[in-house]
């Protein structure tokens, strides 16, 4: 992707940079963030105010739009420091291109791709220090949009707020993991948003996710709404499972979102010749074939997740324990081609890294 440089935008630099207090040993999450964030408006029909200011509270009305109608989307993207030193941005164009489609489906104003792009890789330019380096570390971009018309009322806002925030981030997950299938409470509805990365997809799973990490369970496997019988996403990635050695994921729909590394892991897997299979895929296969041996592998893929493998499965208050994570083929030869990729220890030849 070429990132075209004719925006006038506004640096403001923080007085003290917080780098010296940060322990890249020690990353959780979404906890630790950069000096700087960059900010745009959309005002009267343009996007306008782009600036690059230290990171911080912004004043907003508690009347804006988006506390009371619930507009508001976002994105999940990660920069790498590649073997060369230089600083590359993972597949930034589908993201651009799912932001938009987000945007859309919640009657927002899409954003050009020269703002959505200048605003990401200025901010990264401007604290490239905090992009730490070796496997499994990367710097977490968070684009968000949200709308900022201070009165109420059911309709579209005519104002919004486009920020970009970064963050050093390790491992989001540090062990297989233990998951449940939710077959009571549902996450996205056959005409709804499910397709879109809105926050209010993320608000209703909250309840059911708690009760699930009360029952031990680390995330919860999403069902159809209808019956409750075929395999969705999880929390916070989509899913992948190995039968018989072919790679099977639920096939797209607008209940589905249409994940950045679900696709990637597809397109490295045809290129490994792995068979691979998008396709309703119902509880009862999965479970058959866990119990008859068939199901080899099943595994967590998202941008924060990157490949964290499954190791327990519940359903209907039976444990279902799979293969040893640590002897599994597939999921570990694709994770590491894309490693190597995203790392710059061999050729891009997708062609997903854009280097900043």
């Amino acid at each position: 992707m070429i990132v075209t440089d004719t925006l006038n935008i506004k640096t403001t630099k923080i007085g003290q940079s917080k780098l010296a207090n940060v322990d890249f040993q020690n990353l959780p999450f979404g906890k630790v963030f950069t000096d700087h964030m960059f900010v745009a408006d959309y005002e009267d029909g343009e996007w306008k105010n782009f600036e690059l200011m230290p990171y911080g509270p912004i004043p907003m009305s508690p009347a804006i739009s988006a506390l009371h109608y619930g507009q508001a989307i976002f994105e999940g993207m990660k920069a790498y420091k590649l073997k060369s030193g230089e600083i590359s941005i993972f597949r930034a164009d589908k993201n651009f291109k799912r932001f938009n489609i987000s945007a859309e489906r919640m009657a927002m104003p899409t954003i050009p791709e020269e703002i959505f792009m200048k605003g990401i890789t200025s901010l990264i330019n401007l604290d490239k220090a905090w992009v730490p380096e070796g496997d499994n570390y990367s710097l977490y971009i968070r684009p968000v949009m949200f709308a900022t018309d201070d009165k109420l009322g059911v309709k579209a806002s005519s104002n919004y707020k486009f920020v970009v925030l970064t963050n050093p981030s390790g491992p989001y997950y540090s062990q297989p993991l233990k998951v449940k299938i939710e077959t009571h409470y549902t996450r996205a509805d056959e005409g709804g948003v499910g397709y879109a990365k809105t926050a209010g997809n993320y608000g209703r799973s909250l309840y059911a996710f708690s009760q699930a990490q009360k029952e031990g369970f680390d995330q919860i496997i999403w069902t159809d709404s209808k019956e409750h019988s075929y395999v969705e996403e999880s929390g916070t990635a989509n899913l992948m499972f190995v039968i018989n050695n072919v790679l099977v994921t639920p096939s797209l729909g607008g209940t589905i979102l249409d994940g950045v590394t679900r696709d990637t892991v597809l397109q490295v897997a045809k290129s490994l010749d792995i068979p691979t299979e998008e396709r309703k895929v119902p509880i009862k296969e999965v479970i058959s074939k866990i119990q008859s041996g068939e199901l080899t592998e099943a595994f967590a893929v998202g941008t924060a997740a990157t490949i964290t493998q499954i190791g327990i499965i519940g359903y209907e208050n039976d444990l279902f324990t799979l293969t040893d994570p640590t002897t599994r083929v597939i999921s570990h030869k694709i994770h590491k081609v894309l490693d190597d990729i995203r790392y710059g220890r061999s050729e891009d030849v997708f062609g997903w890294n854009t280097i900043v």
